[in-house]
């Protein structure tokens, strides 16, 4: 199955942040990181999705995440926030900090073609295709802009009539 939709290989900022974690002090921390998962979308890690922004830790031992929402007023910071704690904690982090970035808002272009794959094989289209993530037929209607959560959108197939999300292109 294929998208019509041609796909950035990687954004300009998702680029630079590839660069950060690669030339991190703190690379260990990001790898442990990678076992927060989305709490609404858990095959992608706050790292695919572009939410983890930067870890650094001060000279006292403070680990300072930086992480930037999916969309203003997203429900699951408070649940990501938590996880992010729960999992520094667990491997020895005391003295935990996190910071909400908001600038630059975070963009759908932050996905990875992994990520947008993984979405897809998920149930869920990625921003930049309406097809059907079952049987990749491009005759799909949306039913709701409104789909499981705020950040998706409800679409049906009408080739296998299988409803299904897309994640909304921010």
């Amino acid at each position: 199955m294929s998208d019509s939709t041609a796909i950035p290989l990687v954004s300009e900022t998702r680029y630079a942040l590839n660069h950060r974690r690669a030339n991190s002090a703190c690379s260990e921390l990001f790898a442990v990181l990678d076992e927060v998962k989305d709490p609404e979308i858990p095959v992608l890690s706050i790292w695919d999705l572009g939410i983890l922004q930067d870890v650094v830790e001060s000279p006292e031992g403070v680990v300072c995440v930086v992480i930037t929402p999916t969309y203003s007023g997203c429900p699951a910071m408070a649940q990501i926030t938590a996880d992010i704690k729960e999992v520094l904690t667990e491997h020895g982090c005391v003295d935990i900090e996190i910071e909400l970035q908001l600038v630059p808002a975070w963009t759908t272009d932050w996905l990875d073609a992994d990520a947008r794959r993984r979405l897809r094989d998920y149930g869920v289209a990625g921003p930049d295709t309406a097809n059907c993530p079952q049987c990749g037929s491009a005759k799909t209607r949306m039913i709701s802009e409104y789909g499981s959560t705020a950040c998706k959108s409800m679409l049906r197939c009408e080739d296998c009539l299988e409803p299904f999300d897309q994640f909304k292109r921010f």
